[in-house]
């Protein structure tokens, strides 16, 4: 998949076939879009292309209105979006910036200007709660009756239902908030998980006997938090069982190297035998968060928080017993 920061890149394709949409978590509402998007690019001769914005929409006026709390939680980073829109064939993704020039464009405006003249659109798919435009007051109706004078099509997906639950990226959200990972699989059709690269910490982690592999996030308010059995997915051939920790590690210094920004923190039940501890550092990881058990806790000194860990590894490895002991019945 070709990436483009905004759109005045010669790269960029005459034509497309193209959705608009924050694509928050890729869902399986998402990926029924892009498979009808792929197919509609497809017929037409033209290569399927996602516009998505970075920051999200509402982030942005959060930060404008200096009100945090009104910005959402994040299902995923940018990286694991574009990911997931590349792994459901999606040719090209544009990912515009949001700030006030793009939030003050009128949908007329948006519609000539980004949508014909920057894209070169022959085939539009948005949702059934599209809005656009400055004042989000373009909506399908005004994209529909622009399309016939502009040369390109306009077709609305309805809502994506799993077992009569409409799926939707605030719907993730809530099951991510709730520990609901059996529910998270279900509406994304895959584990939950998070990617980067391993970076340096306060190296605690050795120091209590867990070490651990360490992923920063900038600027970002994730939808998940707390205590994980996890697979980690880029160290071996096969996925490693391991325990995580998913926020800002409330038994630490406030003013610790990691700056109260949140943190993945994954402890690798056991280590690749063929890989020594100082090779994770700068590798590209997968976290899938399995299952949740507890939310974060403040420990009393070092010695409580050590003991908490080995009970957390105890209850991950319970898990993963479990699991297996499942599976294996399954297949009896």
């Amino acid at each position: 998949m070709q990436i483009f920061r905004g759109f005045h890149h010669p790269g960029i394709a005459p034509a497309c076939a193209l959705t608009i949409g924050n694509f928050d978590g890729v869902h399986r509402g998402h990926q029924a879009m892009l498979a009808l998007l792929n197919s509609e690019a497809l017929h037409r001769g033209v290569p399927s292309c996602v516009m998505t914005f970075e920051p999200h929409p509402r982030d942005y006026f959060a930060a404008l209105q200096r009100k945090p709390d009104l910005a959402p939680a994040r299902v995923a980073t940018l990286r694991d979006k574009l990911t997931e829109l590349a792994r459901c064939g999606v040719e090209q993704c544009v990912v515009l910036k949001f700030d006030a020039r793009l939030s003050s464009l009128v949908p007329d405006a948006f519609i000539d200007q980004v949508l014909v003249q920057a894209l070169g659109v022959k085939y539009v798919l948005v949702g059934d709660d599209f809005r656009f435009g400055a004042r989000r007051a373009g909506d399908y109706a005004m994209l529909d009756a622009a399309a016939g004078g502009k040369g390109f099509d306009v077709a609305r997906m309805n809502s994506y239902q799993v077992h009569g639950l409409r799926v939707s990226s605030s719907a993730v959200r809530q099951a991510l908030g709730q520990g609901r990972m059996d529910d998270v699989t279900a509406l994304l059709g895959r584990p939950y998980s998070i990617s980067g690269h391993v970076v340096h910490g306060r190296k605690l982690g050795r120091e209590l006997g867990f070490r651990t592999l360490n992923l920063r996030f900038s600027h970002w308010k994730p939808a998940a938090s707390g205590i994980f059995a996890v697979a980690v997915r880029g160290l071996s051939d096969s996925p490693l069982a391991g325990v995580a920790n998913l926020g800002i590690r409330p038994s630490l210094d406030a003013g610790d190297v990691n700056g109260g920004r949140v943190l993945l923190e994954t402890h690798c039940l056991e280590w690749p035998e063929r890989m020594a501890p100082e090779e994770g550092y700068g590798k590209i990881i997968r976290v899938e968060l399995l299952h949740k058990l507890h939310d974060e806790l403040r420990y009393d000194g070092l010695d409580a928080l050590k003991t908490g860990i080995r009970k957390d590894c105890d209850d991950a490895r319970a898990f993963f017993a479990s699991t297996r002991r499942q599976t294996t019945r399954d297949r009896i």
